[in-house]
């Protein structure tokens, strides 16, 4: 059980504090409710370009990671379609240097065309190195759009493509800070061997004469039912073929999705679930492949990844693949394979969960789903998931109308 508080301040800022007493260190967790789901379709990658510009400094702190370190701190932050997180790990007698620092640039970001310009190339240079230049790099790129076709998770976070970012104006990316970038539209976490009634004061003293700012309702685009198979072959530069299929589902916390992360899991989690057994083991048609769910929060994707034998054909792959869903669909599976599989996911959710830094962020992110608590009640969904479930949203999720198939194949060296 994951004990926490959780208090809001007047300008809207919500806070949740986690007392932990097994590490001398401090976690300061915010998280943004900005994604790149967020953004325009003609500036696209600006979530994750401020991601980056946070770290430019502030009107007051030219220098953000210096007075961290001096601190004895380190700090990170990554970007999704759905959200934007940044945090801090401190000395707990520390914990005021990163509240300064957090709330400082969440208060006054600097907008210097230096720190736009350095910023920008350094997502330039990542969206080459990581996505253009890399084996299988522009796989998420090619199959977003093929997916979705209307709402904005049809892009990647890194942007659609390069030019978004390069042309970004300063008017374009003050207007993206103004917008959310504010207390109203952000979660703070705090974790450490603390006192609530300090927290409180330190975060008011920090935090609590920023302004508040409306939140913007999010008025995205729904994703219509898809009624068709959709498939896609592009020819690369890589060691070896690649079959993606992806297949509509709920977002995270609505109807059917603990069902669907547990078909993921029946399918292709391990050396003993089921694709697995049959392609790989029994039949050697694969030299590796695995499910999983994206976790999205709005319409998300069950993913099959295969990656195909020598001689072994697209048709014999899909031949199986296809009988093992129909299997899914067809039969119950045995009460003791949902045991096991639920029993996995435990596991897996506790080692995730272990540490301070992990605690925060998952607090933080439940938060924003509705409840914090989720963090020590989400198992419950799962074990109430039966094998009747089990079946009945594989027949909705594993049909082929409701997949996307992307094939990307190995160039042939004419040598």
């Amino acid at each position: 059980m994951v004990e926490f508080e959780r208090f809001e301040l007047d300008n809207g800022l919500r806070v949740i504090f986690h007392k932990d007493v097994s590490t001398p260190m401090a976690v300061v967790n915010t998280l943004y409710d900005v994604g790149a789901r967020d953004e325009s379709p003609e500036r696209t990658g600006f979530a994750h370009l401020f991601e980056h510009l946070m770290f430019g400094g502030s009107i007051n702190i030219p220098n953000f990671d210096g007075p961290l370190q001096e601190a004895g701190g380190s700090n990170n932050a990554f970007t999704s379609n759905d959200i934007t997180n940044y945090y801090d790990v401190v000395p707990v007698q520390n914990l005021e240097t990163a509240l300064w620092l957090e709330s400082d640039r969440m208060l006054s970001l600097a907008f210097t065309e230096k720190s736009l310009e350095v910023q920008r190339s350094v997502v330039i240079e990542e969206f080459k190195q990581r996505y253009l230049n890399q084996p299988y790099g522009d796989l998420w790129l090619e199959f977003r759009p093929l997916a979705y076709k209307v709402h904005p998770y049809r892009w990647a976070t890194i942007g659609k493509n390069i030019e978004h970012i390069q042309e970004a104006t300063m008017e374009e990316v003050k207007d993206f800070f103004n917008t959310h970038y504010h207390p109203g539209n952000a979660i703070l976490c705090i974790a450490g061997n603390l006192e609530l009634d300090e927290v409180k004061r330190l975060v008011q003293k920090w935090y609590g004469d920023i302004p508040s700012r409306e939140k913007k309702v999010r008025k995205l685009p729904q994703e219509p039912k898809q009624n068709e198979f959709r498939t896609k072959t592009i020819e690369r530069d890589v060691p070896s073929d690649v079959y993606t299929y992806g297949f509509k589902m709920a977002g995270k916390g609505q109807e059917g999705y603990y069902e669907a992360d547990l078909i993921s899991d029946v399918l292709g989690r391990g050396k003993s679930s089921r694709l697995y057994k049959r392609l790989k083991k029994e039949l050697e048609l694969v030299t590796d492949i695995n499910a999983y769910v994206m976790g999205s929060t709005d319409t998300g994707l069950l993913m099959i990844s295969i990656h195909p034998s020598d001689g072994a054909t697209l048709a014999q792959i899909e031949e199986e693949l296809w009988k093992i869903l129909d299997e899914l669909k067809i039969n119950l599976i045995e009460k003791k394979e949902l045991e096991k599989i639920i029993n996995k996911v435990k596991t897996t959710k506790a080692f995730s969960e272990q540490g301070v830094l992990n605690k925060s962020i998952a607090l933080a992110m439940n938060e924003l789903l509705d409840d914090a608590n989720l963090i020590n009640t989400e198992t419950d969904f799962y074990e109430k998931v039966t094998v009747e479930g089990i079946q009945k949203y594989a027949n909705e999720i594993l049909q082929k109308t409701n997949c996307t198939q992307l094939i990307i194949k190995a160039k042939k060296n004419d040598e």
